[in-house]
């Protein structure tokens, strides 16, 4: 039960990241496009370093 909340929470957070990454209307479609699998695919280590790198630089 535990690992599902886990997921869960990770799930909903990436889905907040790629609404804000897809609100930024000055960055490529490709940008976006990259941003986002690599949000999927790598979830918890990828919101990490959307928030602590990405972010501020895009």
């Amino acid at each position: 039960m535990l690992t599902f909340i886990i997921w869960l929470v990770g799930v909903i957070c990436c889905i907040w990241c790629i609404k804000d990454v897809w609100s930024k209307s000055h960055v490529d479609a490709l940008i976006k496009v990259l941003l986002t699998v690599g949000l999927l695919c790598f979830s918890w280590i990828g919101l990490a370093v959307y928030y602590f790198i990405i972010k501020d630089r895009i």
